[in-house]
């Protein structure tokens, strides 16, 4: 099995442990990346694209493989402005479906959010939720959201709100449903990278069934 691997967002948490986990994966041949910065990584299988990922038609050449893992995300204290947001949150996942549309590629993976509904009241959510419906729209065969809880681990930038957060989470971990417990980067990597060769059979994967999947 020799797989060409495209990854969005392997600079981020979960996306670069993903990355780690591909490369040294020998199911996969070749890891290509797209973003604005690079990876820091040296790696014969590595392959890495840079350029702006609002503009992301311009790698339609080079965006060509057997599964793409979309792990492009942000927060509203890193992204405040709402249009902004917008463009990473939705436009991103949604451009790059349509890309891998356009070149044949079979298997779409994407970290959405637990409650995203195109619906919603909450912004947050309802983001996440219209880019599912929309990513969904193209069609792609093996096409499955990762919809975890809060998201573990140590992030470079330092998030006040999230930290408190996580503390909150571990305190009271035992009264928390199993569905809305804090989930650890490393375990959504390692679900992602699960379903992309043996597929899942629902669209939507929650926190629950991610760690499920992996344990």
């Amino acid at each position: 099995m020799n797989k060409t691997a495209i990854i969005l967002g392997a600079t981020g948490l979960t996306g670069g442990i993903l990355l780690d986990m591909l490369l040294n994966d020998k199911r996969f041949s070749k890891i290509k990346t797209f973003g604005r910065s690079a990876t820091g990584k040296k790696h014969p299988k590595l392959e890495e694209h840079l350029g702006d990922m609002f503009k992301m038609e311009d790698f339609k050449d080079a965006f060509k493989g057997d599964v793409v893992f979309c792990c492009i995300g942000t927060t509203k204290a890193k992204t405040p402005d709402k249009d902004t947001y917008k463009k990473i949150d939705y436009g991103i996942p949604v451009t790059a479906s349509k890309l891998a549309n356009k070149n044949g590629i079979d298997t779409f993976l994407v970290i959405s959010a637990l409650g995203a509904n195109p619906k919603s009241s909450t912004f947050y959510n309802k983001v996440k939720g219209e880019m599912e419906r929309d990513v969904l729209q193209e069609g792609i065969k093996n096409t499955h959201f990762f919809q975890p809880s809060l998201i573990g681990g140590e992030r470079e930038e330092q998030r006040w709100g999230e930290q408190m957060a996580q503390i909150a989470f571990k305190t009271f971990s035992f009264l928390i449903p199993k569905k809305y417990k804090m989930i650890e980067p490393k375990t959504i990597a390692k679900a992602m990278q699960i379903v992309s060769i043996e597929g899942y059979n629902e669209v939507r994967i929650t926190s629950d069934e991610i760690s499920n999947i992996v344990n």
